[in-house]
């Protein structure tokens, strides 16, 4: 139904934001509300209408990205709104896919409600699955990134601490400059 809505930022608040749009005030439950700032500056919010016999709810995002991967988690069996809002809050989209792709079920077992049964499931609905256009450039990049990766590991720095410095690069950029950025990332 919608798409996406373009307003004023009004209220934050722990679960939701409200978004003024011709001067209506949309309630919008969101990832992480305290991403947005309230603001005059118009700001666009993608918008999934989740409607239900006795819930009707707005769910927004910053990114189509986002959105786009949200209406995949819930389409996994087992997975409602709620788990795959928190999924969105706890991680970027980047690092979802990347623990789709790679079936890390130990990494999507750590949001919370996401248990071993859901996870699986997650893994397997959605690995290899994946498709819309900005998200497959990234799994494009997937493969570069595990080089990236393996590299830094043999330099003794641990997976955990690597994986999370290399998702903030951007790949874009030629290997020499990912290291080097990736390795100031590990010694702040």
């Amino acid at each position: 139904m919608y798409s996406y809505i373009k307003g004023n930022v009004t209220m934050v608040c722990p679960k939701n934001i409200t978004l003024e749009n011709n001067n209506i005030g949309y309630e919008i439950v969101v990832p992480n509300p305290y991403n947005f700032m309230v603001s005059k500056e118009e700001v666009t919010v993608f918008i999934y209408h989740y409607l239900r016999e006795d819930q009707e709810t707005l769910y927004g995002f910053k990114t189509r990205e986002e959105k786009d991967l949200f209406l995949k988690l819930i389409s996994v069996n087992g997975i409602g709104p709620k788990s795959a809002l928190s999924i969105l809050a706890s991680a970027t989209v980047n690092e979802i896919l990347n623990a789709i792709e790679s079936r890390d079920d130990a990494y999507l077992k750590r949001f919370p409600g996401i248990g071993a049964k859901a996870s699986q499931q997650i893994i397997l609905d959605l690995h290899g699955k994946i498709s819309f256009d900005d998200v497959s450039e990234v799994l494009n990049n997937n493969s570069h990134q595990k080089d990236i990766e393996e590299a830094l590991v043999t330099l003794g720095y641990s997976k955990k601490d690597v994986t999370k410095a290399v998702s903030k690069l951007d790949f874009s950029l030629d290997d020499s400059t990912l290291i080097k950025l990736a390795l100031k990332e590990l010694n702040k």
